[in-house]
């Protein structure tokens, strides 16, 4: 037998399964493992700035509820919920993929992004509120009485948590554009919608994390 005959005869590997596995159920388990561990690193990460938060605001209650009350709770709370409003979207996504229905996923998907663009946008205004009202430490930080260091205090770890957090924001909405442009395109369907299925996960991290920013920065002053 020559070997083009042996070659037609071995099963054809579909075009987006990667050499290293047998087949795509494998392929998509070590996927979802890598993201998984992933996500795992992100949650550590994450973990350790909320404990840094929680003792400090157990050391300073009265300095971290006053530097909490300067906060804007209004776009605070529009924020979180554009973002559970857009964990949906997302999830609906998937569920069109998988479904075949890839106009609906693409325009879920790029509700999804829109929403994480204006979270952005809002977070952004909020800074600015807060530069003009002399809130950044170490750029304007100037408030008056007995409380100033504990309230520069919060507003240092209020930038760098919700500073890495929208940072997380906006690699999301590159990812979700870039997918949707893809499946427009017909790279994934319902065939091939893992990469969309992690990509979801990863987002819904993403709005986890502000959902225990939100009370920690926004309502820890207010709950008297």
């Amino acid at each position: 037998m020559s070997a083009a005959a042996a070659d037609l005869r071995l099963p054809r590997r579909p075009p987006h399964l990667e050499e290293q596995f047998d087949d795509a159920v494998q392929q998509r388990e070590a996927a979802t493992l890598g993201m998984w561990v992933f996500l795992a690193t992100e949650i550590l990460f994450f973990g350790v700035l909320f404990a840094s938060y929680a003792v400090c605001r157990v050391l300073h209650a009265q300095g971290f509820a006053a530097a909490s009350r300067r906060t804007d709770m209004l776009l605070g709370t529009i924020e979180t919920a554009v973002l559970l409003t857009s964990s949906s979207l997302i999830a609906l996504a998937v569920r069109s993929l998988r479904l075949g229905e890839r106009a609906a996923a693409v325009a879920l998907l790029a509700g999804t992004a829109g929403l994480g663009s204006a979270f952005l946008v809002m977070h952004g205004f909020e800074y600015h509120k807060e530069y003009t009202e002399h809130l950044v430490p170490g750029v304007n930080f100037a408030q008056p009485g007995a409380l100033a260091h504990a309230e520069e205090l919060f507003f240092c770890l209020y930038y760098f948590i919700t500073g890495f957090h929208s940072l997380h924001v906006a690699i999301g909405v590159v990812a979700i554009a870039v997918l949707a442009v893809r499946i427009a395109r017909g790279a994934f369907g319902p065939e091939r919608y893992t990469t969309l299925e992690l990509t979801a996960l990863y987002w819904h991290l993403v709005d986890i994390v502000w959902i225990f920013v939100y009370p920690l920065v926004y309502l820890v002053g207010r709950s008297g």
